[in-house]
C-alpha cells in the first residue's frame, strides 16, 4: 500500500494529537467529548506512524508530495 502522508501532514498530527491529551490530563475535556477527541487523537497518531491515511486513500488525497 502507497503511503500517502507527508511530513508536514505528520507533525501536524502528532500536535493536534499532544494537544488534545494535554486538555484531557488537565481536566478541561471530560465527559463524552474527551473519548471522542483522544480516540481521534490516537487515529491521527496511529495514521502518521503508518503514514497511510484510509480517508485520503478514499478522497485520492496525497500530502506527501511526488518522487522525481
Amino acid at each position: 500500500m502507497k503511503t500517502n502522508v507527508g511530513n508536514l501532514d505528520k507533525t501536524i498530527r502528532v500536535i493536534a494529537a499532544i494537544i488534545v491529551a494535554i486538555l484531557v490530563y488537565s481536566d478541561v475535556l471530560n465527559g463524552v467529548p474527551a473519548i471522542i477527541l483522544s480516540v481521534v487523537a490516537i487515529v491521527l497518531v496511529l495514521t502518521s506512524m503508518v503514514s497511510i491515511c484510509p480517508l485520503y486513500l478514499a478522497l485520492g488525497i496525497n500530502t506527501k508530495g511526488r518522487k522525481k
